[in-house]
């Protein structure tokens, strides 16, 4: 439904720069993913009109609630999350979540680092995605969101650098493999 997922961006960039223009700041992370879903579940509800048929996850982040992930269904529901999936063999993916995302001691937030998130993210896509050969660069792009001297930086690793995360990931495997 690639067609259904380009409309929704376009909302969401339109609403987004309507909101830069007046405010002169970047829109709020929730604030956007509910006009989106509001956009999606208005089409849910008119005769004539199909709904959209994709899901979304939302990552941003914004001065006031920081890094926020969110996901919304086809019928315009959102929600907040840590961490997520969406897509084919999602049950998967939320289950392997479950087991080695970190959260820190009781009660205490803790984020992982960057390699540590690289290294579960490349774990549930090979759990999820649909293929018998081993994972390649080519075949997933990695992406990171990062807060560096007050700003948002926004990054896809080269496929050299997917690949390293890979093979961290099968070397792990293996090692864990032998004891």
């Amino acid at each position: 439904m690639t067609a259904d997922a380009n409309i929704l961006i376009d909302q969401a960039r339109l609403r987004a720069g309507r909101y830069a223009y007046q405010y002169q700041e970047p829109i709020p992370v929730e604030q956007l993913v509910e006009y989106v879903c509001n956009y999606k579940q208005f089409y849910t509800q008119r005769g004539g009109l199909r709904p959209f048929g994709v899901a979304f996850l939302f990552a941003g982040y914004d001065e006031q609630f920081g890094f926020q992930l969110y996901q919304s269904d086809p019928s315009g529901n959102y929600s907040g999350w840590k961490a997520t999936v969406i897509g084919a063999n999602n049950q998967a993916g939320k289950s392997l979540l479950k087991t080695e995302y970190k959260t820190g001691e009781e009660g205490e937030e803790s984020i992982p680092g960057i390699q540590d998130a690289l290294k579960l993210a490349v774990k549930v896509l090979n759990k999820t995605m649909d293929a018998t050969a081993a994972a390649a660069a080519e075949k997933m792009e990695l992406y990171t969101m990062t807060l560096e001297n007050g700003e948002c930086k926004h990054r896809i690793l080269n496929n050299q650098e997917a690949q390293q995360v890979i093979d961290a990931v099968e070397a792990e495997g293996a090692s864990a493999g032998d004891s």
